[in-house]
């Protein structure tokens, strides 16, 4: 039997329970005040196999009104679809200026892989810089316009 004070029970991602006041195995008895905190309980099984035996101490995660668990936030992660960071070939900018660009605009770059991206956009006209969340494209795409180079971003998972 699983007890929870006002809100959501989560004992697995498959398994959500909304309580109300007045539920059976609500401690909530009226007017509620905690109405909004999430609690997510997670428990495991003790023993050989895991398949019988104790269930250990759960491990209670809560959250405030308005901010997802890290449970949660992993799940969007996961979920949300990658996008390509493209930059395109221009006459205007020099080279060593896209490669200045580059390492100041997206985190991690290295001078060798900001050479290798820009020699590719330069004799085949694009090149691929970063593939990441759908807004993490649109900044380092609007990063890279705001310095002066052209680029665009498209989903990663279209395409060859």
């Amino acid at each position: 039997m699983v007890t929870a004070i006002c809100g959501r029970i989560a004992l697995s991602p498959n398994h959500v329970f909304n309580l109300k006041p007045g539920d059976k195995n609500s401690v909530c008895r009226g007017p509620c005040a905690s109405r909004g905190i999430l609690m997510s309980i997670s428990a495991t099984v003790s023993g050989k196999g895991g398949g019988g035996g104790i269930l250990e101490k759960p491990v209670i995660e809560r959250t405030t009104p308005g901010r997802e668990s890290e449970f949660d936030l992993r799940k969007s992660k996961k979920m949300a679809p990658p996008y390509r960071v493209i930059l395109h070939n221009d006459n205007y900018n020099k080279r060593e200026y896209v490669v200045q660009v580059l390492m100041k605009v997206i985190p991690g770059m290295t001078l060798d892989n900001a050479v290798n991206i820009m020699q590719e956009a330069h004799y085949n006209g694009l090149s691929v810089v970063i593939i990441c969340t759908q807004a993490d494209a649109e900044e380092h795409c609007m990063q890279l316009r705001g310095n002066g180079l052209l680029s665009s971003i498209e989903p990663a998972s279209g395409g060859c």
